[in-house]
C-alpha cells in the first residue's frame, strides 16, 4: 500500500515558474517534459533526483491548475496517454509517455546513474527491485497507519517491523565497506532506495531502533545531504521518537456519513409570524459554521489528503452471499502457528467450497525467466498490485529452480467460484501470464497440492525441479 509522498518544496527545474500553471496533454505548443504526481509523491521524488543529476529539464505538474489528483488524471485525455491513471506519469516535449515511477526514473537518468557496464546495471537494477519488493510492503504496513491513512494491526505493524530489520541488517552488511549502494558515487540504486525509506526514517525509525544499523544511517544522511537530494526534498529531519497509530486522526481521514442525502420526508407547515422565520435562520447559521470549520481538512499532510481524495470504490464481492469461513482467522493460524499440524487441518476444517474456490497458476512463460531475484521480484510484484484483494484472498507462490533454469507456480484460493482478478480492472495486469485451473476442494490432487504449496515442502511431483522460494499472499 503505497506511504505514496512526495514534494512540498519549491521546485528548482524551471526558470519560469508560469510555466507550471499551463499544461495541455496533446497541444503543440507544449514544451517541457512534464512529471505528473499529487504533491509529496515519494515515488516522484525518484525521477525528479534523477533529473537533477542528469539535467534533464522537467516541469513538474503537482497541483491545480495543471493537475488536480483525483480529478486531471480521471479525465478521457489523461487515460488516452495513461490508461491506468496513476501516478507519477511522465510525458516527454514530443509526446512520448511513460508511467511507472522506476521506469520514468531511468529515463531521466543518465550514464552515470544507470550504470556504465552490464555489471554495474544489473547491480542497480537490483538494488531497484530490492526497494521495491522487500522494503515498500513491510515500510507501508508500519508508516501508513502512523499517517492516518491505514487502520492499524498490531500483527501486521509487528510484522513489518521484523521485516524492516531484516532489511536493514542487508543494508547495513553491505554498506559496512561503502560509500554507496554500486560503486564509488551515487546511482539510481541510491536514489530509488533513499526515497523508499525516507518515510520510514521520518516517522518511526527513533534513533534506538536504528541504532543497530550506523552504516545504513551514515549512507541515508550522505543521500538527503546531497545538494541534488536537497533540492527536491530539503530538508529530511530524522525521527526522534517513534510515530504511532492515532485512531482519531484515522476516523477523521474516513469519508463522512452526513453527506448522504436523505429520504425524502413530508414537508412540515410553516409557523406563522416571526417564529417561521427562526429555524431557517439557525439552519442557515449552523450551515455557514459547518462552511467555516471546512478550511481545518487542509490541515492533514498532503499525502493523506490525495490518498483520502480517492473516491470509494464498490466491493467487487458484494453480490456473493456471505461465507462461514474466515480468511482472517486462517491467515493467522498460518502466520502464527505450525502450517502442516494447525494452520493445514484448520483449512480443511473450514474450508467453505460452495463461498470460496482453489485454483493453481502457473507461469506461462518459464523460459523468460532468468536470475531469481528478478523471477521473485515477478511474483512480489504482482501481489502489490493485488493489494485490494488481500482481504478474499490468500495465495502461497512458488519459485522452483534455479538462474535460467526456473518455473512459478502456485496456490489461490478465492472468493466465490471464479478467477477474482476479472472483477476489478486493476487486478488485471498479471494473472493471464498464468495459466490458471480449478482446482476439486474433494480431490486427493488437491489435498496434496494445497499441503505442499501451503508447507513449502513436499515432492512436488508435477514441477519437476527442486524449491527454492516460496512467497505468500496474505
Amino acid at each position: 500500500m503505497s506511504a505514496r509522498k512526495s514534494l512540498s518544496v519549491s521546485l528548482h527545474f524551471l526558470t519560469a515558474s508560469s510555466l507550471a500553471d499551463t499544461i495541455l496533454f496533446s497541444s503543440p505548443d507544449y514544451v517541457l517534459p512534464t512529471l505528473y504526481t499529487y504533491p509529496e509523491n515519494w515515488r516522484a521524488f525518484k525521477a525528479q533526483i534523477a533529473a537533477q543529476y542528469s539535467g534533464a529539464r522537467l516541469k513538474v505538474a503537482s497541483s491545480a491548475p495543471a493537475f488536480t489528483f483525483g480529478q486531471t488524471n480521471r479525465t478521457p485525455t489523461f487515460l488516452n496517454n495513461f490508461p491506468l491513471g496513476k501516478v507519477p506519469a511522465f510525458q516527454g516535449d514530443d509526446g512520448f509517455c511513460l508511467f511507472e515511477s522506476n521506469a520514468i526514473a531511468h529515463y531521466l537518468s543518465n550514464e552515470a546513474l544507470r550504470g556504465s557496464s552490464p555489471q554495474t546495471q544489473s547491480q542497480v537494477l537490483q538494488w531497484v527491485s530490492f526497494a521495491d519488493a522487500e522494503i515498500i510492503p513491510p515500510a507501508s504496513a508500519w508508516v501508513f497507519p502512523t499517517l492516518g491513512i491505514m487502520q492499524f494491526n498490531k500483527q501486521a505493524t509487528e510484522q513489518a517491523k521484523e521485516e524492516v530489520k531484516k532489511v536493514l541488517s542487508v543494508l547495513n552488511h553491505h554498506l559496512n565497506t561503502r560509500t554507496f549502494l554500486v560503486g564509488e558515487r551515487v546511482s539510481l540504486a541510491d536514489i530509488s532506495v533513499a526515497c523508499s525509506m525516507i518515510w520510514l526514517f521520518k516517522q518511526v525509525l527513533e534513533p534506538s531502533f536504528r541504532q543497530p544499523f550506523p552504516n545504513v544511517t551514515r549512507w541515508f544522511q550522505t543521500c538527503v545531504n546531497q545538494p541534488q537530494f536537497k533540492t527536491v526534498l530539503g530538508e529530511v529531519k530524522l525521527c526522534d521518537k517513534m510515530a504511532q497509530f492515532d485512531p482519531k486522526k484515522f476516523s477523521d481521514m474516513q469519508p463522512k456519513k452526513d453527506s448522504l442525502p436523505k429520504k425524502d420526508t413530508p414537508p412540515k407547515k410553516e409557523k406563522a409570524g416571526k417564529e417561521a422565520g427562526k429555524p431557517q435562520e439557525k439552519k442557515e447559521k449552523k450551515k455557514k459554521e459547518e462552511k467555516e470549520a471546512a478550511p481545518a481538512e487542509e490541515e492533514m499532510d498532503e499525502c493523506e489528503a490525495a490518498l483520502a481524495s480517492e473516491p470509494k470504490t464498490k466491493d467487487p464481492f458484494a453480490h456473493l452471499p456471505k461465507s462461514a469461513f474466515v480468511m482472517d482467522e486462517f491467515k493467522r493460524k498460518y502466520s502464527n502457528e505450525d502450517t502442516l499440524t494447525v494452520a493445514v487441518p484448520h483449512f480443511w476444517e473450514h474450508f467453505d467450497k460452495e463461498g470460496y474456490s482453489i485454483w493453481y497458476g502457473e507461469y506461462k512463460f518459464p523460459e523468460e525467466l532468468t536470475m531469481t531475484f528478478m523471477s521473485c521480484n515477478l511474483i512480489m510484484g504482482m501481489f502489490q498490485r493485488l493489494d485490494k484483494l488481500r482481504k478474499n484472498g490468500f495465495a502461497s507462490v512458488i519459485l522452483f529452480g534455479g538462474n535460467n533454469d526456473s518455473s512459478i507456480s502456485g496456490i489461490w484460493i478465492f472468493r466465490g467460484q471464479d478467477l477474482a482478478f476479472t472483477l476489478s480492472d486493476d487486478w488485471q495486469i498479471d494473472y493471464e501470464s498464468y495459466a490458471w485451473r480449478k482446482l476439486d476442494p474433494d480431490s486427493d490432487e488437491t489435498k496434496t497440492m494445497v499441503k505442499e504449496y501451503f508447507a513449502w515442502e513436499g515432492e512436488f511431483k508435477h514441477v519437476g525441479k527442486p524449491f527454492s522460494q516460496g512467497k505468500c499472499f496474505k
